[in-house]
């Protein structure tokens, strides 16, 4: 049954919607999963991590992979495996996450931010060798997909002198996002994912680290816990011993039983969620496009991949005050976000961050633009129709103003 798609949004009374921005679903087999840990005895790292991290693997294509209690501790544990000396340069996008500009000082290494491109909001070959000219050659790179569009990572790594090893995938965003046919989370050193409640595959909290280095992927495993040589489950099993030892610094980040049977349960329903994700895209696109004061979210050329649709990053117009649209929206029950704070204008990594001194004109060019729009699987159809609406109510009312100054 084909569904028409109105191409013109509908006014909404603000009684008959109230769209949330993100939706944390936990199926009833993902809680009952939850029970069936709580009751067996073992609620900690065991059995289920393990076989959610065979099957997650098999999901994303991976020879390993590695649960962490998030992906902010899986990529410092990450940077933390290649065995760089302190101080070292880790290029990162300065439109990311927080948390992911964090873990590289966690891990010892000095951050060097690189602007983006103002439309696709990520790094470009040329910004990165603006950063490497500025400040040297880095040691490593950490390379997210934002919003869940596909990152040039070959090119970066080549402009950055880099080998793909070299570069661990910040892919908290790319759970569903395919170079090609290929599903992230295989071709660079490691690839970190993201369990967190607004995620695509979302737990509430959790991550996983993938690789296809053994070496890397047994190191990373004792990391996630103390850097013990072995985990209380293989020492409690019946004819296991008490005795351990800690060669290195390691960090109490692993998962528990309780996350990794939910994770396994909600594994099963990604596919079809991904592919509400790219319905509700494309609505928003076809209603969407006619507004003038809209841009459309950057995605893949065709043929190169596929989107995740982790988040719909609209672009507003010059000159449309982003802030009163969001006020408007929120006032019509329609939740929004901006993503994201771009990590030079926050305080803290201003101090401890390397900012090529050309500036960062494309980060906060978009910043200034920024929107982004619910999308979640369980949207309606009613809801998204909603979104359009009452977006294009608060954006035609300003272009036009604006156009008659």
């Amino acid at each position: 049954m084909t569904t028409r798609i109105n191409a013109v949004p509908r006014a909404v009374p603000a009684e008959e919607v109230q769209v949330p921005f993100a939706d944390c679903y936990i199926t009833a087999a993902a809680q009952n999963a939850a029970l069936r840990v709580l009751r067996s005895g073992w609620v900690t790292t065991g059995r289920e991590v393990a076989a959610f991290e065979g099957e997650f693997a098999g999901y994303v294509g991976a020879d390993h992979a590695i649960a962490v209690s998030s992906c902010t501790h899986g990529i410092e544990l990450a940077l933390r495996s290649y065995g760089l000396p302190r101080g070292s340069l880790v290029l990162t996008s300065t439109m990311t996450f927080c948390g992911a500009v964090q873990a590289i000082v966690h891990a010892g290494l000095q951050p060097v931010l690189v602007d983006v491109d103002a439309i696709t909001g990520m790094p470009t070959p040329a910004t990165v060798r603006d950063a490497v000219r500025a400040f040297g050659q880095p040691a490593a790179m950490t390379v997210v997909h934002w919003a869940g569009d596909l990152a040039d990572v070959p090119a970066l790594a080549e402009a950055a002198g880099l080998t793909l090893d070299q570069v661990v995938v910040d892919a908290a965003h790319a759970i569903g996002t395919y170079e090609g046919s290929t599903p992230i989370g295989s071709q660079c050193g490691a690839t970190c994912f993201s369990f967190y409640a607004t995620k695509n595959l979302p737990l509430g909290e959790g991550g996983m680290i993938t690789t296809d280095n053994a070496d890397r992927a047994g190191w990373l495993h004792q990391a996630r816990l103390h850097g013990m040589t072995a985990d209380a489950w293989r020492r409690y099993l019946p004819g296991g011993s008490w005795r351990y030892d800690v060669a290195e610094a390691g960090l109490k980040a692993n998962m528990t039983d309780i996350q990794a049977a939910m994770g396994r349960a909600q594994l099963t329903h990604l596919p079809r969620w991904q592919e509400r994700r790219a319905q509700i895209a494309a609505r928003y696109d076809l209603q969407l496009s006619t507004l003038p004061a809209v841009a459309l979210p950057h995605r893949p050329a065709p043929g190169t991949g596929t989107h995740a649709w982790h988040l719909y990053p609209i672009r507003l117009a010059a000159g449309i005050e982003r802030d009163e649209v969001i006020a408007e929206l929120a006032a019509r029950g329609v939740g929004t976000s901006v993503h994201f704070i771009p990590v030079h204008q926050l305080t803290y990594f201003g101090q401890v961050a390397s900012i090529p001194p050309s500036g960062m004109s494309g980060a906060d060019a978009l910043f200034d633009q920024l929107l982004s729009l619910p999308i979640h699987p369980r949207l309606t159809d009613g809801q998204i129709d909603a979104v359009c609406a009452a977006l294009a109510d608060a954006t035609l009312r300003r272009f036009s103003r604006k156009g008659a100054e």
